[in-house]
């Protein structure tokens, strides 16, 4: 911790600022996929689908993974959830929005990921993940940029990064904004 002291030209204002200096810490966790899972108002069923796709992908996944949870304004208690799976398990982080919105929630995962490659994932039950490997083998190899299935999508992170901030829908036409841009940029769109 730092003790930082500033003098001032009044004797009678007299100000202490301690704060712990910044220790860089390596990055010890930068997995190949990171996968975004936008809720809003989801608590009951957040933490069994986490539980889910995290045993999935870390007993039948062959890559490194991490699961990003992005709440968007929940109003119950989905951000209490989301915090105690972020603290409890490795390869799980929470990003918290002010605002609603699917399109939102993607852009803050996917810029601020340190993943090769990021996917999107619906907090509902019923998906099915087998098809995962699938859709992320053909961006992981290079095959394509980008690649396309029923419930998931996944693209390069930097690809990502150079299309984002040109959509400008950031609400559920997100995902369709952001695959006309890349066809007309000529990047290769896998459909699984």
């Amino acid at each position: 911790m730092s003790l930082n002291r500033h003098a001032t030209d009044t004797e009678d204002v007299h100000f202490r600022v301690i704060a712990p200096l910044p220790t860089p810490v390596p990055n010890l966790y930068r997995p190949a996929l990171d996968i975004a899972m936008p809720v809003h108002d989801q608590a009951r069923e957040l933490a069994r689908a986490v539980g889910r796709l995290r045993s999935f992908l870390r007993h039948a996944f062959p890559f490194s993974a991490r699961i990003t949870i992005v709440d968007c304004a929940s109003s119950d208690s989905t951000r209490d959830v989301a915090s105690s799976l972020a603290a409890d398990l490795v390869g799980v982080r929470l990003i918290r929005l002010n605002e609603f919105g699917r399109g939102r929630a993607l852009a803050a995962a996917w810029m601020t990921s340190d993943a090769r490659v990021v996917a999107s994932a619906e907090a509902g039950l019923d998906i099915d993940m087998s098809g995962l490997p699938l859709l992320i083998a053909p961006v992981i190899s290079g095959h394509s940029e980008i690649s396309v299935g029923a419930r998931f999508k996944a693209l390069r992170a930097d690809v990502a990064r150079r299309l984002i901030p040109s959509v400008v829908n950031r609400s559920w036409f997100f995902d369709a904004e952001l695959l006309l841009r890349a066809r007309r940029a000529g990047m290769r769109i896998h459909a699984a």
